[in-house]
């Protein structure tokens, strides 16, 4: 089951943006690979895995909503046009962007949908996350997120939302977007939310890839650079991040011998073509080439990291972000000093279904040597952590303390 899992995580956004590309309708490409997924489910327990089982489940995904089609045939249109022609693409309109899930990405940043919606739709439709993940990631209900979803998928068929990437001029506005869900793509895959496994290879690379597309499409973008050089550097270490065993292990254990030093000499390269990019990931990605380019744990550059997060509060409001600068100022001016600046994030209601919070206190509680406050905290965030290695780590962590 975890192996097909991984099949369907990986191909479910491709499929679904060359089916809505074809079909012209999000709800029918979603729908339709949602069944070849459960057919195959059924026939490859029995047949086995196909050599090509993305070519599989387009094939049968397609016929699917070909099916679909023309049993609405009372709804005239580019649906039924699509089911008329053979081609999978139109070839009187040639776009620059090469991706399909790009393509999908641009749609769902269309302007008349909210700005949530806007990003857990195309979660959902490009990277196959769940609603429960989706609810993490923007930590919101999972009923909300459904609704948002549904609410989005009408708007785009009701308002003839197009399904295409927008003339040049009009690009820069909805890049913001894009970008986020890049960069939300590459953190669910780098911190899994939940499940067995606590990295998702398949979303770590489709999320540097899609980043590293967008700066061939918008070259000259500060932005999407920062963001490339953000997901490089992060990268360069996720073979470090697990042991054989899949545990997790925390930065200052990791052996950099075993990051990846091509991977972060392209991201610091792609840092310094960033420079003067106005937008959020700039200082993320300066805090993480601290990270990639300090020697030892001990030598880790922390003034530089708390300056870029200061730098990156005047931008964003984020109580994520303030949670992880008081981890920082723990580091830089000792645990008493971070626990004092998380309690000023510690109430914030956005953080109040995140494990955020009792995480960084219990690890700021262990340096102090306040064992017994530290176990609290960090039951606390075991009962709200879906990660089964976050959960396994949480544990140890407790062991350790003496709880």
């Amino acid at each position: 089951m975890r192996s097909l899992d991984g099949v369907f995580r990986r191909e479910w956004g491709p499929t679904v943006a060359a089916l809505a590309r074809w079909s012209g309708d999000l709800g029918v490409a979603e729908d339709a690979v949602q069944e070849a997924c459960a057919e195959a489910l059924r026939s490859w327990r029995r047949d086995g895995v196909p050599d090509n089982p993305g070519a599989w489940l387009m094939t049968v995904a397609r016929n699917r909503a070909m099916d679909r089609l023309r049993r609405e045939s009372a709804r005239p249109g580019k649906e039924l046009a699509a089911v008329q022609g053979d081609g999978w693409a139109d070839d009187r309109v040639v776009h620059r962007v090469r991706d399909d899930e790009l393509r999908m990405m641009f749609t769902c940043a269309h302007p008349a949908l909210e700005r949530l919606s806007q990003l857990a739709l195309t979660l959902r439709l490009v990277s196959g996350l769940t609603v429960p993940e989706i609810a993490r990631a923007l930590l919101i209900s999972e009923t909300a997120v459904g609704q948002r979803i549904t609410r989005a998928k009408n708007k785009v068929r009701h308002a003839n939302i197009p399904l295409r990437v927008p003339p040049p001029e009009l690009l820069g506005e909805r890049v913001p977007h894009v970008l986020s869900c890049i960069y939300s793509v590459f953190t669910e895959g780098y911190w899994s939310t939940a499940g067995p496994s606590a990295i998702r290879d398949e979303l770590c690379d489709e999320g540097v890839r899609l980043a590293g597309e967008l700066c061939v499409l918008m070259p000259d973008d500060l932005d999407a650079r920062a963001l490339y050089a953000l997901v490089l550097l992060h990268d360069s270490r996720r073979k470090a991040r697990v042991d054989p065993a899949g545990v997790l292990v925390p930065l200052e254990e990791q052996a950099r011998s075993r990051w990846d030093r091509a991977r972060i000499a392209r991201g610091v390269d792609a840092l310094r073509r960033a420079e003067g990019a106005s937008g959020p990931y700039l200082p993320q990605a300066v805090i993480a080439a601290a990270h990639a380019t300090a020697p030892s744990w001990e030598r880790t550059d922390w003034w530089t990291i708390c300056r870029a997060y200061d730098q990156l509060l005047r931008q964003t409001d984020s109580p994520v972000v303030r949670a992880n600068r008081a981890l920082a100022i723990g580091f830089r001016d000792g645990p008493q000093a971070g626990l004092a600046a998380l309690e000023k994030v510690a109430h914030d209601p956005r953080l109040a279904r995140s494990a955020l919070v009792p995480t960084v206190r219990a690890d700021l509680l262990r340096r102090a040597g306040r064992h017994d406050e530290a176990v609290q905290s960090y039951r606390e965030a075991l009962s709200l952590n879906g990660s089964e290695p976050g959960r396994a780590f949480l544990c140890r962590r407790i062991a350790e303390c003496g709880g």
